[in-house]
């Protein structure tokens, strides 16, 4: 009865937080009331795209499961319990012709602290350029380049709370024209000790407004029609934009484990500050830590629902390795594929 009471105060306490997000997500003018009032309003798209196939199997459910490098995604605060010096690799074909690549590096700082470097790179192949009076093409092209590289610090404050923090350098990039910025993403992550219940909350993207700027926004006009007027150089402004904010609430419990099977479940609740909020549940099994099979969905989602995934955990020596995969059927656009692989010495 303790436990059932335990239990159901955690609960409560995981509502009124996403209560709490609500709250903050409409006072920052976000769409929590479930309506996109604000879509396409964020630029640097590409920094909600999820890393890591462990998570996106189980539907999006990372924010308090990940405890290796993609947490740098998910919730910094993760990255506390990467013990040794542990490195990620991560692949994503994503729609059309564009790629999706994350790479990230971690080293501890004592026993209880860990420092991460990442970079994450989110790429075209050469695109034609058109205009209104050349639809159907010119012979030049151009592509589409975005980047992110950032310095991630996490640790134990105590036995059962760690936290996190991102700095993040982002570089946006289409055609001749690119913008540049900071932003931060903080973490906390809870472990209850009850049910192997945790509980994480983080936020995302927090930055400065930024703008681009390049060849395409700079011209050279008469600044009257006057015949013998001279040009005058001069530069456009674009419009400036933020980085799409995000809230995370997650939590997790591994509800079966019974010799060398158990099961974790979670869920995540994400507010955003351009689309409307998401809700994800996912479900993990594993046999004797070498094999897991992971399924989840995503609720409010355009185009995502369903997703599913495999994970092979080996040992070489002192080396520890994983292979991740996924899968996300789309309405529209077809089969999404991750893959991952990490290593930890």
């Amino acid at each position: 009865m303790k436990i059932f009471k335990l239990t159901s105060v955690i609960a409560l306490a995981f509502i009124f937080s996403i209560n709490s997000l609500f709250a903050v997500g409409e006072n920052l003018d976000a769409s929590s009331k479930g309506e996109a009032i604000k879509v396409a309003t964020a630029g640097g798209q590409f920094l909600k795209i999820p890393i890591g196939a462990r998570a996106v199997g189980m539907g999006g459910a990372g924010g308090s499961i990940t405890n290796d490098l993609s947490a740098i995604y998910w919730n910094p605060a993760g990255i506390a319990d990467i013990k040794g010096v542990s490195t990620e690799f991560s692949y994503l074909q994503w729609f059309a012709t564009y790629s999706h690549s994350f790479a990230a590096l971690s080293f501890p700082l004592g026993n209880d602290f860990a420092v991460a470097v990442h970079a994450i790179s989110f790429s075209s192949d050469n695109i034609q350029v058109t205009t209104t009076a050349n639809p159907e093409g010119l012979s030049a092209d151009y592509t589409v380049a975005d980047l992110s590289t950032g310095l991630t610090l996490s640790g134990y404050l105590t036995d059962q709370f760690s936290f996190g923090i991102t700095a993040k350098y982002v570089n946006n990039s289409i055609y001749n024209v690119s913008s540049n910025g900071f932003a931060f993403d903080i973490g906390t992550l809870y472990n209850t000790g009850i049910y192997g219940i945790k509980i994480a909350f983080s936020m995302h993207n927090l930055g400065t407004e930024t703008s681009y700027e390049g060849q395409s926004l700079r011209t050279s006009k008469k600044p009257i029609d006057a015949a013998d007027a001279a040009p005058v150089d001069m530069t456009m402004l674009a419009y400036p934009y933020s980085y799409p904010l995000v809230f995370r609430a997650g939590i997790s419990s591994e509800v079966y484990k019974v010799d060398d099977h158990s099961v974790l479940v979670a869920a995540d609740f994400t507010t955003f500050s351009d689309v409307s909020e998401q809700f994800s549940f996912g479900a993990e099994y594993k046999w004797s830590d070498l094999v897991a099979l992971r399924a989840g969905y995503q609720f409010n989602q355009d185009e995502f629902g369903f997703a599913g995934g495999i994970g092979i955990n080996y040992e070489l020596g002192e080396v520890q390795g994983r292979f991740d995969y996924s899968i996300n059927p789309t309405i529209n656009l077809g089969l999404v594929n991750r893959f991952t692989i990490g290593v930890a010495f």
